[in-house]
């Protein structure tokens, strides 16, 4: 078999059923649905054998700035020939003079950092069984006329444009609030993922706020299977332990700039859970 023998095509509805075989194979959770919430959003690149899906990669623009490169799988039998780079090397093409993010496992960093990539920091992943917690009566759940302001803080937490995710969140997520005089200050949102529910993005001001609207959205979907990924940096694994939810693995925060590209600084919000992994 040879490297000619391996198309790169853009991929379309039609490749999907393949990415699902694919994910399956490397034990993601992942559902058809998933995948399709994910290519609403993004730009998606497939590797075929005979018309057979053996990679894929996503690159999910935020405005003209940046991109969440996600959903990177290579057929087991496909490794150690290239293609990763090569899938890797395309979707950087395409996102062209954006600011690039990416989670990473530790097998793949070595490419990652061949390609520029640097190590920032590291995502905990946590999942199981929500449990019966108690909802603290200064959190609610948010009203349509708060998209707006939702999108703002996301902005102002993330540093980059993600209307476009924030709008598709809009229609398949819920979203947990805490207002100070009427004006929604924190949020987290909670959707359909995988096995049952992932909850994330969320933008707080302080770990007691992200504690306070995870336990909202857990006394809300008590005896749901949950997933939930947090920037290390929070410091809220070992709560999250305490809530019942395992620790089951994470990644490594990784960013490749373009030297003449201008990072944007977030606020004074924090990140608490991250939608890179919600994604993929």
């Amino acid at each position: 078999m040879t490297t000619r023998q391996i198309i790169l095509e853009e991929m379309t509805p039609g490749h999907l059923e393949g990415a699902v075989e694919l994910s399956r194979q490397v034990k993601w959770p992942h559902r058809r649905e998933d995948w399709e919430l994910v290519q609403s959003v993004s730009r998606g690149i497939v590797a075929l054998e005979e018309e057979r899906v053996v990679a894929t990669i996503m690159i999910t623009p935020y405005g003209d700035d940046a991109a969440a490169i996600n959903m990177v799988i290579v057929d087991a039998a496909m490794r150690g020939r290239g293609l990763g780079r090569k899938m890797m090397e395309e979707a950087l093409a395409k996102a062209g003079e954006r600011t690039c993010y990416l989670v990473a496992t530790q097998e793949g960093l070595p490419l990652y950092e061949k390609l520029g990539f640097v190590a920032t920091g590291k995502i905990v992943q946590h999942q199981g069984v929500a449990p019966s917690v108690d909802a603290l009566d200064h959190v609610s759940w948010s009203e349509s006329a708060d998209h707006g302001r939702l999108v703002a803080l996301d902005r102002a937490a993330y540093g980059y444009d993600r209307s476009a995710l924030m709008q598709l969140l809009r229609e398949r997520a819920k979203f947990a609030v805490v207002r100070d005089e009427g004006e929604v200050q924190a949020f987290e949102a909670i959707r359909p993922f995988g096995r049952g529910l992932v909850i994330g993005p969320a933008v707080a001001r302080n770990g007691t706020e992200a504690k306070a609207l995870i336990d909202f959205l857990l006394a809300h979907h008590q005896g749901r299977f949950v997933r939930i990924d947090t920037d290390g940096s929070t410091n809220l694994a070992e709560w999250l332990t305490g809530r019942g939810l395992a620790h089951v693995g994470g990644g490594i925060t990784m960013r490749r700039s373009m030297a003449t590209h201008k990072e944007s600084k977030p606020a004074h919000h924090r990140t608490y859970a991250l939608v890179s992994q919600a994604l993929g």
